[in-house]
């Protein structure tokens, strides 16, 4: 039998104003994560020398491409992306800012990642992850700690 491990000692909980904020962040980055994925995954296809097409979009995701119809129609609503018909997805000025932000935050988690020791593949994959929910405050330590002499 494996020895079984202490529990960590619980601290106690902080005011209710300050722990709603952390739940409340939280919903904010689940909220805007999928729109940041389909927009920094448009940037991507433009940029690869391709349309960015539904189709694409849709295999690319692992979603059905009524999904991405969906998610189209309120990026254009958002202003994010406009669509031409029988053409790709183009991204709006507002659309190119977004995906750029969201690369940057996606290149620095990966790279932290890495520079922890954390495989090629895996940094990559958590980073679709953490990159939505890391604040401006840990990137910049992630920065930092990556830069700091050792």
């Amino acid at each position: 039998m494996a020895p079984k491990s202490k529990p960590v000692p619980r601290e106690p909980l902080p005011d209710a104003d300050v722990h709603s904020e952390g739940f409340r962040q939280q919903r904010q980055a689940r909220r805007s994560a999928l729109v940041e994925d389909y927009v920094e995954l448009i940037a991507d296809l433009i940029e690869d020398g391709n349309e960015a097409r539904q189709v694409d979009i849709a295999a690319r995701l692992g979603v059905a491409q009524p999904t991405v119809a969906k998610m189209l129609t309120r990026l254009c609503a958002d202003g994010l992306v406009s669509r031409k018909p029988y053409r790709g997805v183009f991204l709006t000025e507002a659309g190119r800012k977004v995906a750029e932000e969201s690369r940057i935050r996606h290149q620095t988690v990966e790279a932290f990642l890495r520079s922890l020791g954390v495989s090629a593949e895996t940094a990559r994959i958590d980073a679709e992850g953490i990159e939505h929910h890391v604040s401006a405050e840990t990137l910049e330590a992630f920065r930092k700690a990556m830069t700091a002499p050792r």
